[in-house]
């Protein structure tokens, strides 16, 4: 995150920055499928992120 980015206020503002991740990842050619650790320091909690791709429906964007 650069210094003009804005941090995520609420669950809907961290959805679409993750899918705008994805989605730049993905047409990078990054396989984004599987499962990511993410150590982040004594301050803040890891995670462990798990990416999997869904069939698509007819409500998908």
């Amino acid at each position: 995150m650069t210094s003009e980015e804005t941090s995520p206020a609420s669950r809907k503002e961290l959805n679409a920055e993750l899918k705008a991740l994805l989605r730049r990842a993905y047409e990078s050619g990054i396989d984004v499928e599987g499962g990511f650790e993410c150590r982040n320091g004594i301050e803040h909690p890891d995670w462990d992120v798990i990416v999997t791709e869904v069939e698509k429906n007819d409500h998908s964007e």
